[in-house]
């Protein structure tokens, strides 16, 4: 394969030329209460070419068979050409590659029958649905893949990976007297099938907190200190600030540059936030990113300071600054795009356990798991999936409907205290953007305490 996509690239009359070619091995199966709903296995080949010329865009052409490639090269070529460009579109040097890179399948899924893989997530199912009678319906899903994966530019760049994944996510809805809540456990895995089968116990633990939150009161809404539990520090840094770092966001948005200026103080200095795509064991981790560049961990904000953001070549030419290797796509039916990896908020040395995050508090929040979110640039909302009142430095009654909102850039100053208890949150689920969906990518955080946060629930009239 290396050698037949290098004699496609000599022949390209393009001044750059990439081909990225990708054959997957996939299976999936769901559950809807007890029943099964589908179990399906499917493989998955194509490639695509992109090609950029002096003057011109880029020229993009796909194809699902190797017989097209020489055609693709010509394509792809052509519509460069066909393209002009205000501004010539550079990219920023890079020094050529070769590697063969093999992660750790941990139990190859292109090993394991249908059958078994249904059988694990039936007991996964099953965990939920034996919690009791007020859980009146669950949804269980598991998806693995595993892609071979070829990359090769006019430059020199040749490569060849082996990417595995597994996901595994369950649902319990409990009912009762007409009052509906949801427990949701989600695990992704850049591992294989012996990941998949150490996850016991806890789609169990997602019923039983749909139960619990049953009886549980919703939050009365207003100002309070919060704490932000990891799985929700992570997703909140990832949606409301990571996104803001991603380069082609920032040159293409006037206001995005406005607010993203490097060396503007966005915090307290015991805030440090990063992008770390070479970070082991993570979905979001590759050793390379879709335009061959290595992956690395990108420091975006230090001692509280902008001091960096996510590149493409592209973007990184286009800024001045050098590539960080966030430049993804989905799959070969699409061009790579500035995407986060892992984000993270670094934990802080010597800062304390969640006990002595809360033992000052006198009355706050404590605001675990996200349900869900959205950002409109500086301004954010989020769900927890659950929360506990903070009263007197102790974690007293569970509550719901526990909403975080306010501005991006004032919350972050909020932030004064972060634990040393960091861990990587290696949920489900993945990121979107441009039309590429889901792209997997891992989320860290410690505990996270802010001063003063508005807390939507119930107001008091």
């Amino acid at each position: 394969m290396k050698d037949r996509l290098a004699d496609a690239l000599k022949r390209s009359r393009s001044d750059y030329a990439e081909i990225r070619v990708e054959h997957t091995w996939s299976a999936a199966v769901t559950f809807r209460g007890r029943r099964l709903e589908a179990a399906t296995a499917s493989e998955d080949q194509g490639g695509c070419v992109r090609a950029l010329n002096k003057g011109g865009g880029w020229g993009i052409a796909s194809f699902m068979s190797l017989d097209r490639l020489p055609e693709m090269i010509r394509r792809a070529d052509e519509l460069s050409r066909a393209v002009r460009v205000d501004e010539p579109i550079r990219l920023a040097e890079v020094a050529p590659q070769r590697a063969d890179a093999i992660l750790d399948l941990d139990g190859d899924v292109r090993g394991v029958a249908l059958a078994e893989k249904k059988a694990l997530l039936e007991a996964y199912n099953a965990e939920m649905l034996e919690v009791g009678s007020p859980v009146v319906d669950t949804q269980a899903s598991y998806r693995d893949e595993v892609t071979e994966y070829w990359y090769a530019n006019s430059e020199g760049t040749l490569l060849h990976e082996l990417r595995p994944e597994v996901v595994v996510s369950g649902t319990a809805t409990a009912r009762r007297d007409g009052n509906i809540e949801k427990g949701l456990e989600s695990v992704g895995l850049r591992r294989g099938w012996n990941g998949a089968r150490e996850l016991h116990g806890r789609f169990r633990e997602a019923a039983e907190r749909a139960v619990a939150l049953l009886d549980a009161p919703v939050v009365q809404g207003g100002a309070y200190p919060v704490i932000l539990d990891p799985e929700l520090a992570g997703v909140f840094i990832h949606e409301a600030f990571g996104h803001l770092s991603e380069a082609d966001f920032v040159y293409e948005n006037p206001q995005a540059r406005a607010m993203m200026t490097l060396g503007r103080r966005f915090g307290k200095p015991v805030l440090n936030v990063g992008d770390n795509g070479a970070a082991p064991g993570l979905r979001g981790t590759l050793p390379f990113d879709d335009e061959g560049v290595p992956t690395q961990d990108t420091p975006l904000i230090k001692e509280g300071v902008l001091v960096g953001r996510l590149h493409s070549r592209e973007t990184a030419a286009t800024l001045g600054e050098r590539p960080t290797g966030n430049a993804r796509a989905i799959s070969f039916r699409h061009p790579p795009i500035v995407r986060m990896t892992n984000t993270y908020i670094a934990g802080a040395p010597g800062g304390g356990s969640f006990d002595d995050l809360i033992r000052d508090v006198k009355l706050g929040v404590y605001a675990c798991g996200a349900f869900g979110g959205q950002t409109m640039l500086e301004n954010f909302s989020f769900t927890a999936a659950y929360g506990y009142m903070i009263r007197d430095g102790r974690v007293a009654e569970l509550v719901k409907d526990v909403v975080l909102a306010g501005n991006l850039f004032q919350t972050l100053d909020q932030i004064d205290r972060i634990g040393g208890d960091y861990r990587w949150n290696q949920m489900g689920g993945g990121c979107g953007k441009g039309g590429q969906f889901p792209l997997p990518v891992t989320e860290g955080a410690p505990h996270v305490r802010i001063e003063q946060a508005l807390v939507g629930g119930d107001f008091p009239s």
